[in-house]
C-alpha cells in the first residue's frame, strides 16, 4: 500500500485553520491531515467536532516553540507538507504584548523550518505553504492596491513579526533550498471566530444591547474575505502554485469599518426583529489605537490568471451569512468566551503529545 499523502496544519484549530483542516479532511479522504494547535485562548476544538473522528485526521496538542517537540513529530508522521497557520493575531494584542508576537511568529516559524529542512532530506515532493496577512506591506492612500511585490512596510508588532516570518521562510528557500509558497491575504470574516475581532464582537455587543466601540473616525478601509473562500485559495495554492512564489488573497470587498458596522447594524435589526436603525445607536467613537494603518487592498490578479481562483462571496451575502451564523449558534459563543469548550477540550488531551 502507497504511503498517505500527510500534510500538518499549524494552528488548525483557530479560526482559519480549523476551516482549512474541515476542507482538507472532506475534500481529500486519501490524504492524512494532522493539526497541531496549542490551544491558546484563540484554539478551540469545538470548531471541529463535525470531523473530530474522521479516520483520515489526527489531533496534536504542542506548540511550535517547542524545538525538540517539533523534530519528534516529522519523525513520527513523515510529512509531505506544511501549511502553517500557527500565529498570534490580534494587532491590539501586540502592542501590549509584542514578546509573545516574536516569539510565536518568529521563533516558532524558524522551529518549524528547521524540523522541516531536518526531516526531509533532498525536498522532493515537499511543500513548506506559510500562510501570511496584507498588514505587512503598510498602509495604502485613498488609491492603490497591494500586489506581491509591493515593499514591505509594517506598521506594528503584529505586521513586523509576521513580515519577519515571511522573509525567513524566503531566505530558507533561497538557502536551502527548502520547497515553498506564501499567501497574504485579507481581513477574513465568518463562522467560528473568537469574539476578540470586529465582527463577532459587535454582533454579540449588538445581540446584548452592549456599546460597538469604534477607533477614530471609522473611516479605516479593509477588505473583507470570506474565511471559507480564504480556505478554498489556500487549498488551490497548496496543490498548483508555484515552487518559491506569493499569492495575495483578497475577498474584492473594500468596506470602510463605519459603513460596515451601519450594513451589520441594520442586518442585525432585520434579524432581531428591532426597530430599523437602534444599533446604530449603539455605535461610540473611542481613541484610535497607536499607528492604526488608514487602508488596506489587496489585488489577487496573480491568483485568478495564473490560478484560476476568485471569491464566491461578496460584501451583503457574506455579512449576512456571519451574522445569521453566530446568532443560530449562540451555544458556541457562549462557551467559547466563557472557556467551558477549552477546559474540556484540554482535559481529553492531556496525555496527548
Amino acid at each position: 500500500m502507497s504511503k498517505k499523502h500527510t500534510i500538518l496544519v499549524t494552528g488548525g484549530a483557530g479560526f482559519i485553520g480549523s476551516h482549512l483542516v474541515r476542507l482538507f479532511v472532506n475534500k481529500y479522504p486519501d490524504y492524512h491531515i494532522v493539526n497541531l494547535d496549542k490551544l491558546t485562548y484563540a484554539g478551540n476544538l469545538a470548531n471541529l467536532k463535525d470531523v473530530e473522528k474522521s479516520e483520515n485526521y489526527t489531533f496534536v496538542k504542542g506548540c511550535i516553540n517547542d524545538a525538540p517537540f517539533l523534530e519528534k513529530l516529522f519523525s513520527d508522521y513523515d510529512f509531505d507538507g506544511v501549511v502553517h497557520l500557527a500565529a498570534e493575531s490580534h494587532v491590539d494584542r501586540s502592542i501590549s504584548d509584542p514578546m509573545s508576537f516574536i516569539n510565536t511568529n518568529i521563533v516558532g516559524t524558524v522551529n518549524l523550518l528547521n524540523a522541516a529542512r531536518g526531516a526531509w532530506g533532498d525536498f522532493k515532493d515537499k511543500l513548506f505553504y506559510h500562510v501570511s496577512t496584507d498588514e505587512v506591506y503598510g498602509s495604502l492612500g485613498d488609491t492603490g492596491f497591494f500586489v506581491e511585490t509591493t515593499p514591505y512596510d509594517p506598521r506594528s508588532p503584529y505586521s513586523a513579526s509576521k513580515a519577519s516570518s515571511d522573509h525567513l521562510v524566503r531566505a530558507y528557500h533561497h538557502t536551502y533550498g527548502m520547497p515553498m509558497v506564501i499567501s497574504n491575504c485579507s481581513n477574513n470574516y465568518g463562522s467560528y471566530q473568537f469574539p476578540e475581532k470586529l465582527l463577532p464582537l459587535f454582533i454579540n455587543n449588538i445581540k446584548n444591547k452592549k456599546a460597538l466601540p469604534v477607533y477614530g473616525d471609522g473611516k479605516y478601509t479593509r477588505d473583507w474575505l470570506w474565511v471559507n473562500d480564504h480556505a478554498s485559495a489556500i487549498d488551490v495554492i497548496y496543490h498548483k502554485g508555484k515552487n518559491g512564489e506569493t499569492y495575495n488573497i483578497g475577498g474584492n470587498n473594500e468596506w470602510k469599518n463605519i459603513d460596515l458596522i451601519h450594513k451589520l447594524c441594520d442586518i442585525m435589526d432585520e434579524l432581531l426583529e428591532r426597530p430599523m436603525g437602534s444599533s446604530r445607536n449603539l455605535i461610540a467613537f473611542v481613541k484610535d489605537r497607536p499607528g492604526h494603518d488608514r487602508r488596506y487592498a489587496i489585488d489577487a490578479t496573480k491568483l485568478k490568471e495564473e490560478l484560476g481562483w476568485e471569491p464566491s462571496i461578496q460584501s451583503e451575502e457574506g455579512l449576512r451569512k456571519t451574522a445569521e451564523w453566530y446568532l443560530a449558534n449562540e451555544e458556541w459563543m457562549t462557551n467559547i468566551t466563557s472557556g467551558a469548550y477549552k477546559q474540556y477540550y484540554e482535559d481529553m488531551y492531556a496525555d496527548r503529545v
